[in-house]
């Protein structure tokens, strides 16, 4: 949304232009920029708008109205300086009216800063500062500087609701995460791995393609779990899982199936090596509180050993049975004998 006017502004038009960019604006910058445009235009100033940035130290200029690119970068630097008022009235949330200056070019000037706040459950919540600038001489009257804190009231809620936007979408995109993930390992979780299987169950079907399923088993999780406790245990899953990510391809899919069996996929005919491969990893692994770490593997392929999921999980968990049954380490094919 943007307002272009080569006559000053009415109170009442800025407050309604102000007002639509809250309503209809297409972001935080449109909207920035349509209200500081009305009321500065309304009262006959420059302007600039200059927000905290959680991540920076400085203050970042978010918008101005009269100012060109050259002077705008001048005065950001300037207000780089943690001493300068405009830097001081964001800090102190204290606004200031009528202090003199020195504006682009050496003239002087007449300025109004104005910390843009919310109050949220008795807080203020600082977001930044308007600064509005007239050339000297010049006074700041009652009705400018009630315009002036408007503006920047308008403002601090156009900022409040990006942040609260943000934090709504950042919110969603956790819930989604944690819908599709595993909280303690942070794996695709079984509902995914369904998913995931089912869609690649489908592709190898119609490329007439491979597909492998393996199933690992952490050896005597439960044993140490009696021994050393659940939070070694934790640490045993955490670790299986962080080989297991290192472990597979891209294309590869990784889960946790539940207490303390992971599944892959593989799509293609290297699940048996990717299999060892995740084997071997866990082998070359430190002892976790004392206690070695080590997976049986139980594979299954599509389509020889399986045509559906759940044919394969079946061969796959009876494979993984004939592992256990082999020791420690040891991983076996739907189909072959343990060697």
């Amino acid at each position: 949304m943007s307002i272009d006017r080569s006559e000053p502004t009415s109170p009442l038009e800025a407050l309604t232009d102000a007002a639509a960019a809250l309503a209809r604006g297409t972001g935080l910058d449109a909207s920035l920029d349509a209200i500081v445009t009305a009321f500065a235009s309304t009262l006959g100033a420059r302007a600039a708008v200059f927000l905290r940035d959680p991540d920076r130290p400085d203050l970042q200029l978010a918008s101005v109205a009269g100012l060109d690119a050259d002077a705008a970068a001048s005065f950001e630097a300037d207000v780089a300086d943690p001493g300068h008022p405009v830097a001081v009235a964001a800090r102190d949330v204290v606004g200031v009216f009528g202090r003199d200056g020195v504006g682009a070019g050496g003239q002087g000037i007449v300025a109004a800063d104005v910390p843009l706040a919310v109050t949220r459950d008795g807080l203020d919540l600082p977001f930044g500062v308007v600064s509005f600038a007239w050339p000297a001489p010049h006074q700041v009257s009652a009705d400018e500087e009630r315009l002036a804190r408007a503006a920047a009231d308008l403002l601090a809620v156009a900022v409040d609701r990006a942040h609260l936007a943000s934090h709504i979408a950042e919110r969603s995109e956790w819930f989604e995460r944690m819908a599709h993930t595993d909280p303690l390992t942070g794996l695709a979780n079984r509902r995914t791995f369904d998913r995931m299987l089912e869609l690649e169950l489908a592709r190898a079907g119609r490329q007439g393609g491979q597909l492998s399923i393996a199933v690992f088993d952490v050896d005597d999780l439960g044993a140490t779990n009696a021994v050393a406790g659940h939070e070694t245990g934790d640490d045993i899953l955490r670790q299986v899982a962080a080989v297991l990510a290192e472990s597979v391809r891209l294309v590869d899919t990784v889960a946790r199936y539940g207490g303390d069996e992971f599944v892959l996929i593989a799509p293609g005919s290297a699940g048996l090596t990717v299999a060892r491969r995740v084997v071997d990893g866990m082998a070359a692994l430190e002892p976790v509180g004392g206690h070695r770490v080590s997976v049986c593997a139980g594979v299954a392929r599509f389509p020889v050993d399986g045509t559906t999921g759940d044919e394969l999980l079946t061969a796959a968990e009876a494979a993984l049975d004939a592992a256990r049954s082999a020791g420690p380490g040891s991983i076996v094919e739907a189909g072959v004998s343990a060697g």
